[in-house]
């Protein structure tokens, strides 16, 4: 049993490379074709073997590695940071899109904030791992957000643990003023970031990038038919 939670465990944090290459790819690709990079930071983690065990027993969950791969979708879980809302879902398209991602299920905090106002995009996916053995699926949990949601998120999360949960009426209506500030925050950085930006910005780019490209291929030509 021991080995076999080790390889779980193990299952797990491969999946989780998988998706940061994935993402690191993302990013490069954004910055060569785009000049510019929605991903702010990302982070990653897998559950301790713990952890595991105790969400297993409060659930109910037979004790077999089989059970535990149906039922928790949270043991590997990335989080992806981006500038604006706009990006966030930008980023779950263009991610979830590829052949080899297998989408299970996306809830969409953003539109549809939870009740304290926790904002965010969940996408649980299934992803192979390719070890000796042959491939083996595992899923992962991604988070896409704003750095404003993040924040939230985090003091959020930092209250209810100091207060066990049982959060002051007083706190939980602060957080809630907090979160509508953190949205009108987001809405107002990306209207900004539009307008210096703008339309043409990008095909200004983009007309740099073509005469860089002609030039450089012209003095190409031109070298090839004086060593000819």
């Amino acid at each position: 049993m021991r080995d076999d939670f080790a390889r779980l465990q193990m299952e797990h944090e491969f999946a989780v490379d998988e998706v940061l290459t994935k993402v690191s790819i993302l990013q490069r690709e954004f910055m060569h074709l785009h000049q510019y990079n929605p991903i702010e930071h990302v982070t990653s983690r897998v559950k301790s073997l713990e952890s595991i065990l105790q969400k297993v027993a409060k659930r109910g969950i037979d004790w077999n590695p089989q059970a535990i791969r149906a039922n928790l979708t949270d043991i590997a879980g990335v989080r992806i940071t981006c500038s604006f809302i706009a990006d966030t879902h930008r980023i779950l398209k263009t991610l979830t899109s590829q052949t080899d991602v297998k989408v299970i299920e996306v809830k969409d905090y953003i539109a549809n904030p939870k009740p304290n106002g926790y904002k965010s995009l969940h996408a649980i996916i299934e992803i192979p791992v390719f070890l000796s053995t042959g491939p083996v699926p595992v899923t992962v949990e991604v988070q896409i957000r704003t750095i404003a949601m993040d924040f939230w998120a985090s003091l959020e999360h930092k209250i209810y643990y100091k207060y066990d949960g049982a959060v002051p009426d007083r706190l939980v209506a602060d957080l809630s003023d907090a979160a509508d500030a953190a949205e009108q925050l987001d809405r107002r950085m990306e209207q900004l970031h539009t307008e210096v930006r703008g339309a043409g910005s990008s095909a200004e780019a983009a007309d740099t990038s073509d005469e860089l490209e002609e030039e450089l291929l012209l003095r190409l030509w031109q070298q090839s038919r004086q060593n000819t």
